[in-house]
C-alpha cells in the first residue's frame, strides 16, 4: 500500500470510491470534487493492488491551526493501518499545529483517540443548512 498526494488523474476513482462509501452527499458530482480538493491545503490517496482505496484531505495555514475534512478508507480495505497511514501523512510532523474534527461516524472517536486526538469542550460550530 502507498499513500501518496492525490492527482488530477485520480478523480473518477475517488469519486467512485466516495459514493460507494456514504460520502455521496458531500461531493456531489465529479466537477465538485475537484472543487473539493483545490480548496484544501493537503489531500492524499492510498493505493492498494493498483487501485485508489482511501483518501484523506485537510485544511491548515500550516503553523497554528489545521483541520481534517475527511478520511474515508474502502471498507474491504478497513483495519489494515491504512485510514492511520492517511492521518499521520496529512498531519506531518508540526507539532505546533492544533488539529481538530468532526467525528460523527460510528467508530470514529475511538480510531481518532488512538491517533492522540482528544474530545473538545470548547468546540463551536454553525451547521450546514
Amino acid at each position: 500500500m502507498q499513500v501518496r498526494s492525490i492527482a488530477t488523474s485520480d478523480l473518477d476513482a475517488l469519486y467512485r470510491l466516495l459514493v460507494a462509501n456514504g460520502w455521496a452527499h458531500r461531493v456531489g458530482e465529479v466537477k465538485d470534487l475537484k472543487r473539493v480538493i483545490s480548496g484544501s491545503q493537503r489531500a492524499v490517496v492510498a493505493v492498494a493492488d493498483d487501485e485508489i482505496v482511501g483518501f484523506a484531505r485537510a485544511i491548515t495555514d500550516g503553523i497554528s491551526n489545521g483541520y481534517v475534512s475527511m478520511v474515508v478508507v474502502a471498507e474491504q480495505y478497513r483495519r489494515r493501518g491504512i485510514g492511520q497511514a492517511l492521518v499521520e501523512r496529512l498531519l506531518g510532523s508540526e507539532p505546533s499545529i492544533t488539529w481538530v474534527l468532526r467525528a460523527g461516524r460510528e467508530g470514529a472517536a475511538e480510531f481518532f483517540g488512538k491517533l492522540g486526538f482528544t474530545i473538545s469542550t470548547t468546540a463551536t460550530e454553525r451547521l450546514r443548512r
